[in-house]
């Protein structure tokens, strides 16, 4: 009778695992295709600035007296280069009507820098938000995972415990032999099963994909703006300024989530629109993710020194 409690006792548990299973697969749908793309796509222009960087900086050596390189890159970009020329003419006259034209073309810099500074954040928060969505998507397949396994090791008890009930009522020795060894056999396989380390997979849709463009070092499509795209690209904005910001995003991703095997890398699920997921990819991916969201708000650094410069220049008398 206590056997037989046990049997019923495990068989419960079984039941909730299940129910439980089911509820994440219901979950899994509502993280399938991303919920992170604005409502709206804006049609940015593709034309992307120059990155003939230093023909730019040798062609502006009015504005090294009072601007960094990175700087002059970025009032290039920006297409506020004649504002920023006019602002070093009109600070050699004193009169009120100077200074008021040198405060309009200073807003009209300051205007066009808030823009690049609005879709900085814009990039950075999709980034957050697609990193937070396949961090929850990776969570559920860990859990699919733990839950398989929880069950392959509850099975593994239950057959243990049926061999032991069985055993007990089998009086035939050759009989009863034959049920240990089977039950130990079916036992062993499903203990066997839990080490399974690629586990389950999820399908994951994602048509705008923020880390394809990375990855190809193209602007493929228009997710990025052209501004954040030619901060992305272009080397002086890097501390060695020997690769972009990307190509070194890249070198880390080939090194650290593919175990430097790039081959492995192009074949990857993460850089096409979608498709079957496990565990570790979904990891990989948000961690990629949350690199570039970082990568981007470093922008912000550049954009900084280009304001000082511009204050300085003002204030200067």
């Amino acid at each position: 009778m206590k056997n037989i409690s046990l049997l019923l006792m495990l068989l419960f548990f079984s039941s909730c695992v299940s129910q439980k299973n089911k509820t994440i697969q219901q979950n899994i749908l509502t993280l399938k295709d991303s919920y992170c793309k604005a409502p709206l796509q804006y049609n940015y222009s593709q034309k992307i600035p120059s990155y003939n960087s230093d023909s730019i900086i040798n062609a502006n050596q009015k504005l090294k007296n009072y601007f960094s390189d990175q700087s002059i890159l970025i009032l290039n970009a920006l297409e506020s280069i004649d504002e920023a020329e006019k602002i070093i003419d009109l600070k050699k006259d004193s009169t009120l009507k100077s200074q008021l034209r040198v405060v309009q073309l200073k807003t009209k810099i300051n205007s066009k820098i808030s823009i690049a500074l609005t879709e900085l954040d814009a990039v950075a928060a999709e980034f957050d938000c697609e990193g937070e969505r396949v961090a929850q998507m990776a969570n559920y397949v860990d859990n699919m995972n733990d839950n398989r396994n929880n069950k392959l090791i509850l099975f593994s008890i239950i057959t243990g415990a049926v061999t032991s009930v069985a055993g007990g009522v089998i009086k035939d020795n050759g009989v009863e032999n034959a049920v240990n060894i089977g039950g130990g056999l079916l036992g062993a396989g499903l203990g066997l099963a839990t080490f399974n380390p690629k586990g389950k997979k999820v399908e994951f849709i994602h048509g705008r994909n923020l880390l394809r463009d990375i990855w190809e070092q193209k602007l493929l499509s228009k997710n990025f703006p052209p501004f954040i795209w030619y901060m992305y690209t272009e080397k002086k904005f890097t501390g060695n300024r020997e690769h972009s910001i990307i190509e070194n995003m890249k070198q880390r991703w080939i090194q650290y989530q593919f175990d430097s095997d790039e081959n492995t890398a192009n074949q990857s699920v993460n850089f096409g629109n979608g498709g079957l997921y496990r565990s570790s990819d979904l990891h990989n991916r948000a961690s990629m993710l949350n690199q570039m969201q970082s990568a981007t708000r470093t922008i912000n650094q550049n954009i900084n020194y280009l304001l000082l410069d511009l204050d300085k220049v003002i204030s200067d008398s």
